[in-house]
């Protein structure tokens, strides 16, 4: 039990380091601001720096695709469109209950404007009991609740795919019959159903760079990133824009890529000059400065930054996907929008897709309502998972299965005589 009166004594000093961070913070701003003006004015040199050099720079910095001082009003979208949106969640394994498996809960959503037709919410459960899905991992070092959430990652991108290419292009055993003239074959990126006249997006909660398959094995990498790719791949060919949104984002990318300016050296050939410096270089005079907060102070509500493609190493894996972002002014915060080339290099599709994000985030009062709604779908409750348990249970006794039950310990932790 937490003792409130005890952590009561801490918090002046917590007020006092948030204030001494405040102030840091606005001078830390101020500086990356008058750098800004300085990257802009030589700003194919610092790009053309960067992509010689890129090997020997110590930290990740994103690539700019437009003049750093672009700023676009985002315009406002057509009645009639559609939002498709999943999310997941898990109910993790455990050895104390009564049996060793793990579940994922996609919640799928499908929102649609100025059509009159019904909206689908609803989720798809998925068990996972096989010594291949519990314990494959374990010869890459990655533990299996791990690599739970990694399944989820790819489960997420397979129904959302899968959701969106059967209502843009319904088979004979799909949502509805086929549209007219089946047998002609739409160009790529195109549908032949009427439904494609309809602006649609599709959107992921999260980043679309995957991170953490930079220090993944190679065979462990093929069994997550290929599935995630193959299903970016089904909705370019369907004509579907995929997005992923960002609240509350961390990111330095965008900051980064001014360090260059402050660079003291010839050439930023980090692994030459400043070679065991760590956060001690000269250009690194930002500190630990967000872009969320760079940029809140550079747009206005409604509005988005310059494109910038990410460099993180990992992209080299995209092939025709690389990722490309901007920072977006929501009205309540500053949102981080990633897509993949083949939406950032069509304009009239990346202004569509922005316009129907920013509907969303006006119909869910700050946040993207079919993210939020994809996300209540997918929630694994308490009470949900005691009845998981309780029905799994049920099959192993009429199973013929004996000493079904949990741990004396997980039994002991769910009461107690306080």
């Amino acid at each position: 039990m937490l003792d409130l009166t005890k952590i009561a004594q801490q918090m002046q000093g917590i007020s006092q380091h948030l204030i001494q961070e405040a102030g840091a913070s606005r001078q830390r701003l101020e500086r990356a601001q008058q750098h800004l003006q300085q990257a802009s004015s030589q700003q194919a040199d610092l790009v053309k720096r960067q992509q010689i050099w890129r090997e020997r720079i110590s930290f990740n910095a994103a690539m700019p695709v437009e003049p750093l001082d672009t700023r676009v009003t985002i315009d406002i979208p057509p009645a009639s469109h559609t939002v498709i949106a999943t999310d997941g969640s898990q109910i993790a394994p455990s050895h104390h209950e009564i049996a060793y498996c793990y579940l994922i809960n996609v919640g799928r959503v499908m929102l649609h404007y100025g059509q009159s037709l019904y909206p689908l919410l609803d989720s798809l459960p998925e068990v996972f009991y096989q010594p291949e899905d519990l314990y494959v991992s374990n010869r890459w070092g990655i533990g299996t609740e791990e690599w739970m959430g990694y399944r989820r990652t790819v489960s997420e991108a397979s129904v959302l795919a899968e959701l969106a290419c059967s209502w843009v292009n319904p088979s004979d055993v799909g949502l509805e019959k086929k549209a007219k003239n089946p047998q002609s074959s739409p160009k790529e990126g195109q549908s032949n159903h009427p439904k494609s006249q309809v602006p649609i997006l599709a959107m992921l909660d999260g980043s679309l760079i995957y991170w953490f398959l930079d220090q993944m094995p190679m065979e462990a990498r093929d069994r997550i990133l290929p599935p995630i790719l193959d299903a970016w791949n089904q909705l370019r060919l369907a004509g579907v824009p995929l997005m992923g949104y960002l609240s509350a984002s961390r990111s330095i990318e965008t900051v980064s890529f001014l360090r260059l300016t402050a660079c003291i050296h010839p050439v930023p050939d980090c692994t030459t000059y400043c070679a065991g410096l760590l956060d001690k270089t000269p250009c690194h005079v930002f500190g630990s400065l967000r872009d969320a907060v760079f940029w809140i102070s550079q747009l206005q509500p409604g509005q988005r930054s310059c494109l910038w493609r990410s460099t993180a190493k990992i992209t080299d894996l995209y092939d025709i996907h690389s990722i490309y972002f901007c920072y977006v002014h929501v009205g309540t915060e500053i949102a981080r929008i990633e897509v993949p080339a083949w939406v950032a290099e069509n304009s009239a599709l990346l202004n569509q897709s922005l316009g129907l994000m920013l509907a969303q985030i006006h119909k869910g009062y700050g946040y993207p309502i079919a993210l939020a709604e994809a996300h209540n779908q997918a929630v694994v409750k308490g009470g949900d998972r005691t009845r998981f348990f309780a029905l799994l249970e049920q099959q192993m006794i009429k199973a013929g299965l004996r000493n079904v039950g949990t741990s004396y310990k997980e039994a002991r932790k769910r009461g107690s005589i306080a």
